[in-house]
């Protein structure tokens, strides 16, 4: 016989058996409608997508700093505060890939929202064989420098000229001297730097005068200006190989540099006004010449130096490129600020020499050749220069930007390390081996012929001229 307590345990267990399943629905219909937020789709970064949140921090931390950890902000300090509220507005939605603290996109912002085009990485690439002769020659263009027009002075082979750079991810389209002409109308690019930077300037010249002749015409603190009447636009370039100001080695004075990193060249600095975009080119006269390095009115040290018996700490040349290149770019960025014109600034990085051997003591670049891109690594102080010129380039594009200032690298080290073949090497001089013996023979394995690998250069910067739809110097 059943009890009272059994028949109370089963009628309890039966009662609680059927209570479970509406009690489980009724739990999980809550639990969502609680969290719901927390399961609104998020959407990707794509590939093509601003920085991450970290990065914007560490641009930020890198701004307060002064570019290096080395330098520190005005009150040497970058707080907590500066880190959460970079952090907040990325998680505000300010890239347009996160989602706003209520779960959902911020539909106007998605609205705004543009996709970016991905811009040609021209870092990476091969030079292949290309049939199509240059644009012009050693006898078409006469603002060819003697000692780098190669087949003039007797260059045997021509093969050097049948090579175009193919970067990785794109196409670089041959150089459109007409479009280069309408994007520079009513302005005046500078080149300002080394040998180097008249090199480049010298090529563009040639390029552009296959459609326009330009005329030469004097400018009081230029090394010489090219006006094309046509676009009513000019090409100048200033000889400043250290970018600031800086005395250099005479043949009857001093054997040293003199380079005061603190103040900028106003040779050039003055016309800074006038200039419209200028192209930046520097790093062989800090590298191969002893000098002494000035901040703030006294000696911080020096390169080199022993040579001279001098009291002072040799601490190399990286940081005082640093420091010069530094110093440049704020100068360029505070006219700005004071003047309110505009200006594109472009970071042409370091150009690698091909010198088997001392440049001094008979060193030669005979190859015949490019390398291939497995052939021949970044390293060493091409690849130290160029990182501390990207660097720097980087940190000013952070304050650049905040005033409408465009700053952009023109990365042309890998390229141009690949290419022993393109230097004017013993064709610096008209037939050099007609009558002397080939060991004695000065080489140039610097600067390059002309035309030559440089063409590429200005290739580029077409590109990133044409590349750029919202930049100003297009809008101009």
């Amino acid at each position: 016989m059943i009890t009272f307590k059994e028949k109370l345990t089963k009628t309890f267990l039966h009662s609680i058996f059927y209570s479970l399943l509406p009690i489980a629905l009724i739990c999980l219909y809550f639990y969502f409608h609680s969290f719901a937020p927390f399961f609104t789709p998020i959407t990707h970064q794509s590939s093509l997508s601003a920085s991450p949140p970290l990065r914007k921090v560490l641009i930020m931390k890198n701004k307060l700093n002064g570019g290096d950890e080395n330098h520190t902000s005005s009150n040497g300090n970058f707080t907590e505060e500066d880190t959460i509220s970079s952090t907040k507005k990325d998680l505000d939605g300010g890239d347009g890939h996160h989602t706003s603290f209520d779960g959902n996109f911020t539909e106007e912002k998605r609205k705004k929202e543009k996709p970016q085009e991905k811009q040609c990485d021209y870092f990476n690439g091969n030079w292949v064989h290309d049939k199509r002769a240059p644009l012009y020659n050693g006898t078409t263009c006469s603002d060819i420098k003697k000692s780098q027009n190669c087949i003039v002075n007797g260059r045997p082979d021509s093969s050097y000229l049948y090579w175009r750079w193919k970067p990785s991810e794109c196409d670089l389209p041959i150089f459109e001297p007409n479009t280069f002409l309408k994007l520079i109308k009513n302005m005046n690019i500078a080149f300002v730097g080394d040998s180097l930077a008249n090199n480049q300037i010298e090529s563009l010249i040639c390029l552009l005068s296959t459609v326009s002749s330009p005329k030469r015409v004097h400018h009081i603190g230029s090394d010489g200006r090219w006006y094309f009447p046509s676009y009513n636009a000019n090409l100048t370039a200033y000889w400043s190989p250290f970018l600031v100001k800086g005395d250099q080695r005479i043949k009857d004075g001093p054997q040293y540099n003199t380079i005061y990193l603190d103040q900028v060249n106003q040779m050039w600095a003055r016309d800074i006004d006038q200039i419209d975009s200028i192209v930046l080119s520097f790093g062989h006269w800090f590298t191969d010449v002893p000098s002494i390095y000035y901040e703030g009115g006294s000696i911080i040290g020096c390169f080199r130096c022993h040579e001279f018996k001098f009291n002072y700490t040799d601490i190399g040349f990286y940081v005082p490129m640093r420091k010069a290149l530094r110093t440049t770019l704020n100068s360029i960025i505070e006219k700005k600020i004071v003047r309110g014109n505009g200006i594109d600034v472009i970071v042409r990085t370091y150009s690698p020499t091909h010198f088997e051997g001392d440049w001094d003591k008979g060193g030669t670049c005979s190859k015949s050749e490019p390398y291939k891109n497995e052939e021949k690594k970044l390293e060493g102080m091409d690849a130290k220069i160029r990182s501390i010129e990207i660097e720097e380039a980087e940190n000013a594009k952070v304050k650049a930007q905040q005033i409408g200032l465009n700053l952009e690298v023109l990365d042309i080290t890998k390229l141009a390390l690949l290419r022993p073949d393109g230097h004017a090497g013993a064709y610096m001089n008209p037939f050099p081996f007609a009558k002397r013996v080939p060991k004695n023979v000065q080489n140039d394995c610097v600067h390059w012929c002309l035309p030559g690998p440089i063409d590429i250069w200005n290739e580029i910067f077409l590109q990133m001229m044409k590349n750029g739809k919202n930049h100003s110097l297009i809008e101009k």
